[in-house]
This record gives structure tokens, sequence and C-alpha cells, in this order.
């Protein structure tokens, strides 16, 4: 068997098993490991492995992190929730909220950033309302996996398919096929959690209490940073819709919303230090690693073999969900996607590919890096959910959104 692929399936076990010996492996560390490996044995050469990395996602990546640390340590974001949030009185309207309010924004500010901020938003909203933590954990959960569709920022694998395949004016092409499907899901998300759940909804009023910034100066940073972001997007949707011809990577939209935190922040030694940087290292690891592998030409011949027409829309939503499981949505889509993207009329197949690899988070707690982000910062404040709490809900939630994706997409495009 091809040493690249070895190597790959070695990551791919430790990334499923997380822990050897007893020892934590982070998934990074596995994904590094890799991509040195396949350095070293001469898989791949050093200026094929630096032209692998994608710049633009690195670049794109770093800049939402500084925005999402700055509204973090600014307290801005947790202000902003009370101010949408002191309106909802019951438990009902509250899960609502959240499935919308944090889906719709991991749409702008990436799932993972939302994870990273909503988890301690939560849990106190579940302390303050006397609401089961597991019960708002969990739709954080499905709300920034859900949400998270529509946009190709909302993702990293959305962000790899809008970068690296041929999508025509990104941002518009995701509203149009996967807004309302994506809404439609949300919708699903609280029928499950209310069905199977429905103890956990008590009918108390909830009494909300303020919540007022920490660090003013940062707060009015991260808040221009906010604002500019979503106004280059806007700009970018218009320029589309108007047909002038401005075009501008996303990469410079996240780059713009940082650069004003990075230059007049007191605190940007602390931004800096915030990033996560491991999370960007596995980026850049992965595009050498799956570099090394697609250069085998090992995965196309098994394609040309087996006669499997992999670039359907139900071989794609059903691989990409299944295969999310063992190796993560991102890698799978790194590897699915040079397949994908050389099939005629890739479009439909490549947001079906978007849909399938993101909902996949939904099934089970390893199907997105989402996931593990809320449940590590769950268990710093001794809160958990088990596998098989998410698979109650996770399962069911999965097979209603995935028939709602395929028949969409299916009928649409």
């Amino acid at each position: 068997m091809n040493l690249s692929l070895l190597i790959l399936l070695g990551v791919f076990l430790v990334i499923a098993f997380r822990k050897i010996g007893g020892i934590p492996v982070k998934i990074w560390h596995a994904m590094a490991a890799g991509a040195v490996l396949v350095l070293v044995t001469g898989r791949i050469s050093l200026l094929s492995a630096m032209q692998a990395i994608d710049l633009d996602v690195m670049v794109f990546l770093f800049g939402m992190f500084v925005v999402g640390e700055a509204l973090i340590l600014s307290g801005y974001l947790s202000a902003l929730a009370y101010g949408i949030l002191h309106r909802v009185k019951s438990a009902d309207g509250l899960v609502l909220t959240l499935l919308f309010g944090a889906g719709l924004t991991s749409a702008v500010l990436m799932n993972d950033t939302l994870a990273i901020i909503g988890t301690p938003l939560v849990l106190r909203l579940a302390r303050e309302h006397r609401l089961e933590p597991r019960l708002l954990l969990m739709t954080l959960a499905v709300a920034v996996t859900t949400g998270s569709v529509l946009s190709p920022i909302g993702n990293p694998q959305n962000l790899l398919i809008a970068v690296g395949g041929p999508v025509p004016s990104p941002f518009l092409t995701f509203l149009q096929a996967l807004a309302l499907p994506t809404l439609l899901n949300l919708v699903l998300a609280y029928v499950v959690l209310r069905v199977m759940w429905p103890t956990e909804f008590h009918a108390t009023t909830l009494v909300h209490s303020a919540v007022a910034v920490s660090d003013p100066a940062l707060a009015r940073l991260a808040r221009l940073a906010l604002f500019l972001l979503l106004g280059l997007i806007a700009v970018k949707i218009a320029c589309v819709a108007l047909a002038v011809p401005l075009d501008f990577r996303l990469s410079y939209l996240a780059m713009a919303a940082a650069l004003p935190l990075l230059a007049f922040s007191r605190r940007r030694l602390e931004l800096l230090r915030q990033v996560d940087w491991p999370t960007l290292l596995f980026f850049a690891a992965m595009f050498v690693l799956m570099a090394s592998v697609w250069q085998t030409r090992v995965f196309q011949g098994w394609t040309a073999h087996l006669q499997i027409d992999l670039t359907s829309l139900p071989s794609i939503l059903g691989l990409s969900i299944v295969l999310s499981q063992l190796i993560s949505n991102v890698p799978l889509v790194a590897l699915y996607l040079p397949l994908v993207s050389e099939a005629p009329g890739s479009l439909p197949a490549l947001l079906a590919l978007a849909a399938g690899s993101t909902i996949a988070g939904n099934l089970f707690i390893l199907g997105a890096a989402s996931n593990v982000i809320i449940i590590q910062r769950a268990e710093q404040e001794g809160h958990t959910l088990s596998f098989g709490t998410f698979a109650w809900i996770g399962v069911p939630l999965t097979i209603l959104q995935t028939l709602v994706y395929a028949v969409y997409l299916g009928w649409v495009l």
C-alpha cells in the first residue's frame, strides 16, 4: 500500500481514538506528525508542500480568530447577548433564540468561534435560569453546526469548498441554495429537542441579570471589527448582485476586520497569544498531508476500478456524513474536493458536500471540531455531554436534516 496513504490512515486512527497508551493526543499533534512523515520520507517535496498550503484559508482563519478573541476578552459579546435575550421569558423561547441566534451568527463568525464564545454564555444561562446544562450545550452544538451550512465562511470545510471549488459568487450561491433548507433544519432542531427532552423545558418565567462589558476600549474596537466585517460582506454581495466588477477575497474581509484590533488595541499582544495557533498548524499540516495523498492518485484509481459515482448527490451526502465521524469533516472535504471539482456541472455536488460534511457534526461528538470545543470548555466548569446523550438527540436530528437537504438540493438544483 502507498506510504502516504498508510500515514494518512494512521493519522485518522489517532484522531478517531484520541489517545495513545493513555496519553492524550490532540488532533493537531496527529496531523502535524503526518505532515512531517510525508516530508521526511520524500512522499512530497518541500516546495510542493509549501505550494499546497492555501494562504487564503490560513489568513482568513487568523483574522477571524483575532476578531473572536476580542469579542470574548472585551465582554462585548456577552453584553450583546444580554441585550437580545433579556426579552425572552420562557425556556422554549430561550432555546429557539439560541438556535437561530447562534446558528445565524455562526454563518458569519464561523461555528468554531461561536463554540468558543457561546459555551460559557449558555452555562451561565443554565445556572441563572435553573435549566439543564446539557440541554443548552446541545442546543449550542446543533445551532452552530446547522446554521453554519448556509455561508461559505460558516465553517472551515465550507471555506475550503468556496476557495478551492468552482463556486461562483460564494455568498450568493450558498445563500440561494442552502438558506431555506437550513432555516427549516433549525426549526427541526427545536422540534427534536422538545420531543426527545420534554422534561428539560420548565415553565418558570425567566428573569435575566444585566451584563456589562469588561473592557470598554477593547469593546469599541471589537464592535468596529464586527461591523466592518458585516459591512464588507454586504458590499461583496451587493457587487455581485449589481454586476459591479469589484471582487476581493474572503481573506481580505477577515484581515480588514482584524487590523483595527491589531493596530490600535493596547491588548494586541494578548489577542495574538490567544489566537488558536494549534488550529492554524492543523490546517497547514492537513494541506500538506492531503496533497501528498492526492498526488498518489490512489483514490482516483479506486473510483475508476469500483465504478462508483462518488459525485452523485446521495453518495456525497451519505459518505460525507459517515466518514466525517472517522476522519473529521475538514480532512474529508480536503480529500473529496478535488474529485468533486473535476466533475462536470459540479456546483450541486459541491453544495451537497458542504451540507453533508457540516451536518455530520450533529450525528456524533467526533463529527465536528466545534462539538469537541464545546465539551472541553464545558468540562472546565464541571459539565459535559456524554456520547450517548449527544447521539440521543443527534441521530434522529441528522436523519431528518439529511432528508431535507437531499430533497431540496435534488429538487432545486
